[in-house]
């Protein structure tokens, strides 16, 4: 019999349509159902799984090289606007209402373009819980290296970690694992899953995701992308395989997946997944939290706020005010 607070959660390890907004909406649907069919109750998929991550970047980073506007404009054009929280028939209503009908939580990385500033681009997060509602957008700090020439700066408007069906689940991007003060802002805010969204997951990405489970002592969801050459555009593929390099200059996989969940003491629930596409499955039991609190709670008797204080200013800025008097 299950506990309360038993819950089974899934990652998507299926490769999207590259810079094909509605097919890649329609596939995400497709894997709700799948999921919610095995009976998850929160559904993860990877950092900008909507719909590309634009690996190109890492080939093609010198100034005014037309490729790379030519190929940020595809994804501008291709990536959705959110609405604010009450707008049930935004960019995102294919997912609001997938997540409606199945009664899951989603999370889903994402491009999001900007609704202030159209023509910027945001690595984001969205939260949506079972009855469509959009409950957190993070956009991502600080994009790392090269991917500074398609995404702007996040905000910590979305530093949040929010009350879902499933628990107080809250996220962060690739290499934001490695901001102790972006770690430390959702440790402190009782999280009890963290979604890891990764495009890949070398060894390297699933140390951090395992430290992080152990240091927040929570649950991991560590998602990372499946993506085979023949799911890239022909004529994207050359830049595609140059900025992800190594193996993927001559193999057919780009992304081989990885993803897996992880315990709160840093052991894997779920191993990861290697070299094929899937849906990853795991049932966690919260109350392994409680027990591993006891030698280690980093926002509370290993804290010490007599010594150290943490500010957040989640004030968002659109860099115009308007006064007419």
């Amino acid at each position: 019999m299950t506990s309360k607070r038993e819950k089974t959660v899934a990652i998507v390890q299926m490769p999207a349509a590259l810079l094909d907004r509605a097919e890649s909406m329609r596939r995400a649907a497709e894997h709700i159902r799948e999921a919610a069919r095995k009976e998850a109750q929160l559904v993860v998929f990877p950092e900008t799984w909507l719909s590309c991550y634009p690996a190109w970047v890492f080939g093609m980073a010198g100034w005014d090289d037309a490729q790379a506007k030519s190929w940020y404009a595809k994804l501008l054009a291709d990536s959705p606007v959110i609405g604010p929280p009450e707008d049930m028939d935004d960019d995102l209503a294919v997912l609001r209402e997938a997540a409606r009908v199945n009664a899951v939580t989603v999370v889903m990385g994402m491009n999001e373009r900007s609704r202030h500033h159209g023509g910027s681009l945001y690595n984001s997060l969205v939260t949506i819980g079972p009855d469509g509602a959009l409950l957190n957008v993070h956009r991502k700090l600080t994009p790392t290296h090269t991917e500074r020439t398609v995404w702007a700066s996040g905000d910590a408007a979305g530093l949040r970690v929010v009350d879902t069906a499933v628990g107080r689940v809250g996220g962060l991007v690739c290499w934001e694992h490695w901001h102790p003060l972006a770690r430390q802002a959702l440790h402190a805010q009782d999280e009890q899953i963290h979604v890891a969204a990764w495009p890949d997951m070398p060894e390297m990405h699933h140390i951090a995701a395992r430290s992080y489970a152990f240091e927040g002592r929570c649950f991991v969801l560590c998602a990372g992308q499946y993506l085979a050459a023949a799911d890239v555009p022909a004529e994207l593929l050359a830049a595609y395989r140059r900025g992800v390099g190594g193996h993927a200059l001559e193999e057919d996989l780009l992304f081989n997946g990885g993803s897996g969940v992880i315990a709160p003491d840093g052991s894997w629930v779920t191993a990861p997944l290697f070299d094929e596409p899937g849906i990853v499955m795991a049932t966690i039991d919260l109350t392994q939290i409680d027990a591993q609190h006891h030698d280690l709670d980093v926002a509370g008797h290993y804290l010490r706020p007599d010594v150290f204080e943490l500010s957040i200013d989640r004030r968002v800025r659109t860099g115009l005010t308007l006064r007419d008097v």
